[in-house]
């Protein structure tokens, strides 16, 4: 049974390589609960159980900073008891929800406890040391799924009846405290996006997407589209640049006489694709994808900048907070580059740009990607799947893993190179006509309705008191709801923007949003 034990960890841990597979669905209970049955000699059971488990957490995805219950270590260990116990899924429900919820903790504590290696990765970005940021990036990825692979072995030697039973003696009253708390941490990341763009001259686009959200109810891939349609309105952009539809990479592009061949090839892009599949694998609560960014940029900063201290400042440019959608990254990570490259040609250009610009284009890529990924996408896949799967075919898995990776690792390869390719051409036009301030513009006008939307749409903070006489009583929430829908998230991300605009370092906004959702909690102010 050891030797079980060992190949269901491995699983585990595989699982937990998500971070370094690009976000690419090989983690889910569909996809992972047939390995485990094969492993225990029960395979149409596992994919029973995987298809059940998968279709309760549907839903169970991480969007910004909001970290759901640990689908992965629950669900492997509840398929893996379920089997062991002969007793279907219902016992691998019952384990998996305790258990994904418990490892979720763990898991948010590793996020909270990653930014103490930030000044690591600055110190390398000071001596020029890409490599020791690679190095780093790599190495603290892989903290995750060791981890979780070392709690998982713990837990099958433990037997499932000690592990219910350890997880049973836990309060409802902890339980709910660290959910409500959890429910609010998503303020720190939307405070930390507000001080890259938030000032007086775009503020009104913040509070339209908010009103967009929280009294229309529009979809984020809805207010997407319309910040898309009013940055092109208010800034020009559509009459002042054109950009060909040709998006073709030359491998050896024809270079007029006077010009600087680009040191950057198709191969430079190509590698800055398949590395973009680890961009999460550092993710943490203070600089987020920072890291990953820098690791995937790193093969075309080496072909634009030989000496240390060009080095140093473009990795400290890129190890700025950075937090977008994985799966449309690229297309920032392709502009980024034609950005760079023309910086290493321009003793004048503006650095500052580059950040401006990727600030401003996460946010809503952020939203449209989410949205045709999670919301649209990943459903169609599961719904295909889950079919299949709920009565023991193994093509369940296989459609579900098909029909979501074909159309995105395309998708994703591609930006790549529509980034670089029109960012270049769309970055020597900019420089003729002078307009990158609008550009700039018209990227935070995309970026801060979508993150004036995500309050509404992704903190379901609420309040439980009542007021008035016993008897007549009135639930303020609704009091609340009447007067400004999702003021109470609203409320809590210009606090904590407040706090972030002081210089209050992130880890100790972070302790004090838990501090305050569980203290709330207890007190029945927050639910």
């Amino acid at each position: 049974m050891t030797a079980a034990f060992l190949l269901i960890t491995a699983i585990v841990m595989f699982g937990h390589m998500e971070d370094f597979l690009g976000a690419a669905l090989l983690s889910r209970p569909l996809v992972l609960g047939p390995l485990v049955g094969i492993v225990l000699g029960d395979p149409v059971q596992g994919i029973i159980i995987g298809a059940t488990l998968e279709l309760i957490f549907m839903g169970n995805i991480k969007v910004g900073a909001a970290i759901p219950p640990d689908v992965i270590t629950g669900g492997v260990l509840g398929t893996a008891f379920a089997i062991m116990s002969g007793k279907g899924a219902e016992i691998a429900l019952a384990i998996a929800v305790p258990v994904s919820i418990l490892a979720e903790m763990v898991i948010s504590g590793l996020f909270v406890l990653r930014p103490v290696l930030s000044s690591r990765f600055e110190k390398y970005a000071e001596e020029g040391n890409y490599r020791g940021i690679e190095i780093l990036h790599v190495a603290s990825g892989l903290t995750k799924p060791l981890l979780m692979g070392i709690l998982t072995f713990l837990a099958l030697v433990l037997g499932d009846q000690v592990m219910k039973s350890f997880l049973d003696s836990i309060p409802p009253w902890v339980q709910s405290g660290l959910q409500v708390a959890g429910n609010m941490l998503p303020a720190a990341g939307f405070a930390l996006l507000m001080n890259l763009m938030f000032n007086k001259k775009v503020a009104a686009y913040f509070f339209l997407g908010f009103i967009l959200a929280s009294y229309l109810k529009l979809p984020m891939i809805a207010i997407g589209g319309l910040g898309v349609i009013l940055a092109l309105i208010i800034t020009e952009l559509s009459n002042k640049t054109k950009v060909t539809d040709d998006y073709e990479f030359e491998e050896e592009p024809e270079v007029a006489a006077g010009e600087v061949k680009s040191p950057v090839t198709k191969g430079d892009i190509r590698k800055v694709f398949f590395r973009s599949l680890a961009l999460e694998a550092n993710f943490n609560f203070e600089t987020w994808q920072n890291t990953g960014f820098a690791f995937s940029i790193i093969p075309v900063l080496k072909k634009l900048y030989k000496t240390k201290e060009q080095m140093s400042a473009a990795l400290k440019r890129h190890l700025q907070f950075f937090n977008t959608t994985a799966h449309g990254s690229t297309l920032i990570m392709g502009i980024t580059a034609a950005m760079e490259e023309q910086n290493s040609r321009k003793e004048d250009f503006d650095t500052e740009s580059i950040n401006a610009v990727k600030s401003g284009l996460m946010g809503p890529l952020a939203g449209v990607f989410d949205s045709l990924f999670w919301g649209t996408l990943k459903v169609i896949a599961a719904g295909v799947g889950i079919s299949l799967a709920i009565n023991g075919n193994i093509l369940g898995p296989i459609l579900f893993i098909l029909v979501f990776n074909i159309p995105h690792i395309a998708l994703r390869y591609n930006l790549a190179f529509i980034g670089y390719n029109t960012g270049n051409r769309f970055l020597q036009n900019l420089a003729k006509s002078g307009i990158m301030d609008k550009l700039t513009t018209g990227a935070t006008i995309l970026g801060l309705m979508v993150i004036g939307a995500m309050p509404a749409t992704l903190m379901p903070v609420s309040t439980p008191i009542m007021i008035g006489t016993s008897g007549s009583e009135v639930a303020l929430q609704g009091i609340l709801d009447q007067l400004v829908p999702g003021l109470l998230p609203l409320a809590l991300t210009f606090l904590t923007f407040y706090f972030v605009r002081r210089n209050v370092k992130t880890i100790w906004l972070l302790l004090g949003i838990l501090a305050l959702g569980f203290t709330g909690s207890i007190l029945h102010i927050f639910a």
